[in-house]
């Protein structure tokens, strides 16, 4: 009994000192879900200024994984390829510049969106597709870094998987 008191008074303190985390700001998970439907939007628009208006000037991480199924058809053509591959000229410009060239309608659709933020950076990750025309070619999981700069919350990096929906056609 002579412990029960002192434990019990460390065990109060303790609870006490704890604090649950932040819960982010519904304002900033509105916009950042605005930054979202706005890349989606830019790709159909095929607008270059909008789509680029969503990122950090300067450099931005846009990086790719092949999932093993994609990795293996593309080992069939090539045996050199790579899980990761690393191209430096593979970037959101050259991205959006390919979207804008292309002539047929190109979408990319989100699901199961989760937005965690601290209200100076954030997280999205989903589950994507991308469509050309009426045709899904890849879908996977994607992930973004944001940060609230003056001008609003920008991304930062991207990363993605890539399963190709159909046989790789390069």
């Amino acid at each position: 009994m002579k412990l029960f008191f002192p434990l019990l008074a460390c065990l109060l303190s303790s609870a006490a000192m704890a604090q649950p985390a932040p819960l982010a700001p519904s304002g900033d998970v509105a916009q950042i879900e605005a930054v979202v439907e706005a890349f989606r939007a830019a790709i159909i628009d095929k607008d270059k200024p909008r789509f680029v208006a969503l990122f950090v000037p300067g450099r931005v991480t846009w990086q790719s994984v092949r999932g093993d199924d994609t990795l293996r058809m593309a080992r069939e053509k090539n045996p050199q390829a790579a899980k990761v591959s690393i191209d430096p000229n593979k970037t959101h410009l050259s991205f959006i510049d390919g979207i804008v060239a292309g002539t047929q309608r190109e979408e990319e659709k989100f699901r199961n969106v989760k937005i965690v933020t601290d209200g100076d950076i954030a997280s999205v990750t989903s589950d994507y597709s991308f469509h050309q025309g009426e045709r899904e070619t890849n879908h996977g999981q994607e992930a973004w870094h944001l940060v609230r700069t003056d001008g609003g919350w920008k991304i930062a990096s991207v990363i993605w998987s890539v399963n190709r929906t159909s046989p790789l056609q390069h």
